[in-house]
């Protein structure tokens, strides 16, 4: 065999050359530690744990995608919730995360005003021309609950009878649908609806600074009638009968007479002699049933409209 040959041999079969034992000692231990390190990252391994092989494109976009998700269920839950609960969690969250109290978002409400109370600064027990100049807001809506009142009769606070102070208002729409004031005793503390007299009384006041006087109208029952006249004698107001007048307008064009014929005035003639004849031979018993002749008014609607609220007007 040739030189060329017999190396060719050598190095397949490993036989002869310059390799050394300790060369492939150092391989083998190599191998081993690798298997070995291989083994134990074995055994730490999770059981369905996945490989990582993220980079970092794919985790803006996870984020991006968390957070629209989140979104969602967020926008979903405060859709769910009332306006109360979501103004609450709302200020609790701001609270969560800038501190502070709930004390701290308090308004103050020191200076706040109800219509009522609007309307008891700017009311007026009478309201004059001079009072209706350059009308706020304010006095617009006192003036407007003054024109819902009915301003007939009053309704008297006599709890300060002995020291002579009254308070005089006016009516409201209940009170009038109830009769309290007209057919039910006046005072405020008062329900009797019997032997009631009106009274004329001069009330005079001070409103906004300025000294009015106003004659107002009161029925009341005998008991408040001695505690409205405990210093002063009122005025009472008794009904006067209307008499009926009976008006002729002199304008109106007389009656046209109607011509009658001689024919029907001669039977107008015998109807009369017949009639004349029944009644003669009419006996004295039926004369009783027919009774005597009553003579009957007619009475216009006006009359009777008066008569009716005769006594309840005074």
């Amino acid at each position: 065999m040739s030189g060329c040959a017999r190396l060719e041999l050598l190095k397949e079969h490993g036989l002869g050359g310059y390799d050394s034992e300790f060369s492939e000692d150092e391989n083998e231990g190599e191998t081993s530690d690798s298997k070995s390190k291989s083994k134990d990252a074995a055994l730490l391994k999770k059981p369905f744990q996945k490989e990582k092989h993220v980079h970092v494109a794919h985790k803006r976009i996870a984020a991006q995608e968390w957070d629209r998700e989140e979104a969602r269920h967020q926008r979903f839950h405060l859709i769910a919730m009332d306006a109360y609960a979501r103004h609450k969690k709302f200020i609790n969250d701001y609270l969560l995360y800038y501190g502070g109290s709930k004390e701290d978002l308090k308004r103050s409400r020191t200076n706040d005003k109800t219509d009522l109370d609007v309307i008891k600064e700017n009311h007026r027990f009478l309201w004059t021309e001079g009072d209706e100049d350059d009308l706020t807001w304010e006095k617009k809506l006192a003036k407007k609950y003054y024109d819902k009142l009915f301003k007939e009769y009053c309704i008297a606070d006599l709890s300060r009878y002995k020291e002579n102070k009254f308070g005089f208002r006016w009516r409201t729409d209940k009170e009038v649908i109830s009769g309290k004031g007209q057919f039910c005793c006046g005072n405020k503390y008062c329900d009797v609806k019997e032997g009631l007299k009106s009274w004329e009384v001069n009330f005079g006041y001070i409103e906004h600074g300025e000294k009015r006087n106003a004659l107002v109208k009161l029925r009341v029952c005998p008991e408040c009638s001695s505690m409205l006249n405990y210093f002063h004698r009122r005025k009472e107001v008794k009904a006067t009968k209307r008499k009926k007048q009976k008006e002729h307008s002199l304008d109106a064009p007389p009656k046209k007479a109607k011509r009658v014929s001689d024919k029907e005035k001669h039977s107008s003639k015998q109807k009369e002699l017949s009639e004349d004849k029944e009644d003669k031979d009419d006996s004295s018993d039926a004369k009783f049933w027919k009774g005597p002749v009553q003579d009957v008014e007619e009475k216009s609607r006006e009359d009777a409209f008066d008569e009716y609220f005769e006594g309840m007007f005074l």
